[in-house]
């Protein structure tokens, strides 16, 4: 079984006003001493303003959604002592006065330094999947397999609309903030490990980057596991939602290793072509359809139809079809998450809003999320 782990990033924010205040070690401390999360678990972030969680390696999304349910849980009541509320968005609703401060470690304060203003601006929150692989040769071929889909990913995953109390238009602003960065977006291809090795160590040779950590690629080879990292979704409203996006990435890497190992033709994905989709796909989630590698548009229901067909064999080799496709059915039925954020702010305004995105709100609407995660495959 291909092991895979979730991190996601949460905002925390006043109750009252909805805006992001600087008490991610408060709500640490208190978190860490929870009984049910352990304290590496729970992780400072650039802005004192976000935390991240990280689940331990699983091997089932029924154990990614028990470890995310719990965390979230966990937060929620240490927030609630720290007179504050995580929320799990992709971009600050509203902003405003001083920036939030930088958290006083070494490399966030080089960071600073280095991106000035933007840094300022990261209140942004993402989810990130690892999936194990065998080898960092097979992880760069597979990293090679993974470009086309990501545009799918992120319109699919957009949850980051609003920005500073206005609608960007986007579904994933998120997306827009991060493609600021020196080494952003969705990676280029890679002759192979050498090829990548060669090309990363340029770029820290030139200064671009301070380190590895800085490849806010939307995939990446992790440099600290023996993992893929697919970067491209913004953190998820619901657990249900975390569950079904980490069954997909992991399917699609199996996919990948799996075409990679049968040395199948590598299909042409032109960088400039794929910046592009990837840009729409930001901008309109699936709403306008998605622009494929070779330039063609798919509606919705082609994309994600083609998405399902692509991976199904990994689905059914993990045990996941099930699974995945009652989440999915969820997840459409429901609406995009972008689309759930401006649907509950013009109906009850920010309280609604934020009482949406709180972590708090980690089961679905339907009440089906439990302590033990989703519905596993085999039941």
């Amino acid at each position: 079984m291909i092991t895979l782990g979730v991190e996601e990033e949460y905002l925390l924010l006043d109750p009252v006003t909805a805006l992001p205040v600087p008490l991610a070690e408060e709500v640490r401390a208190a978190s860490g001493l929870h009984t049910t999360a352990a304290a590496w678990e729970i992780k400072s972030e650039l802005l004192q303003a976000q935390l991240e969680a990280a689940t331990p390696v699983c091997t089932g999304l029924a154990e990614v959604g028990g470890h995310l349910l719990r965390l979230r849980h966990a937060i929620s009541a240490a927030a609630r002592k720290a007179g504050c509320r995580p929320v799990a968005c992709g971009a600050a609703p509203l902003a405003g006065g001083p920036p939030v401060p930088v958290t006083g470690e070494g490399r966030y304060l080089a960071l600073q330094a280095q991106g000035a203003r933007l840094v300022d601006e990261q209140l942004v929150n993402g989810m990130h999947v690892h999936v194990g692989v065998p080898g960092r040769a097979a992880a760069v071929g597979a990293l090679n397999r993974l470009r086309p889909w990501l545009p799918v990913l992120v319109a699919m995953g957009g949850n980051s609309p609003l920005w500073r109390g206005r609608d960007t238009g986007f579904a994933s602003w998120r997306t827009v903030i991060f493609g600021r960065w020196p080494v952003s977006g969705p990676p280029p291809c890679f002759e192979g490990p050498d090829d990548y090795d060669l090309r990363v160590g340029a770029l820290l040779r030139a200064g671009a980057i301070m380190d590895t950590g800085q490849l806010y690629w939307q995939a990446r080879v992790s440099e600290r596991y023996p993992t893929l990292e697919v970067r491209a979704l913004d953190v998820q409203l619901t657990v249900e939602d975390a569950v079904l996006f980490a069954g997909i990435v992991r399917a699609l890497v199996a996919t990948a290793l799996r075409e990679e190992r049968e040395g199948l033709p590598l299909a042409p994905c032109p960088p400039e072509m794929l910046h592009a989709a990837n840009w729409h796909a930001a901008r309109y989630g699936l709403h306008r359809g998605l622009i494929d590698a070779h330039g063609r548009r798919r509606g919705p229901g082609e994309a994600v139809g083609a998405l399902l067909a692509h991976i199904t064999p990994a689905l059914d080799e993990a045990g996941d079809t099930r699974e995945v496709n009652r989440l999915l059915r969820l997840f459409l039925g429901r609406g995009a998450p972008a689309d759930r954020q401006r649907q509950a702010l013009a109906a009850g305004g920010l309280t609604a809003l934020t009482a949406l995105v709180s972590t708090e709100s980690a089961e679905s609407p339907e009440g089906q999320g439990s302590a033990e995660g989703p519905e596993s495959p085999e039941s």
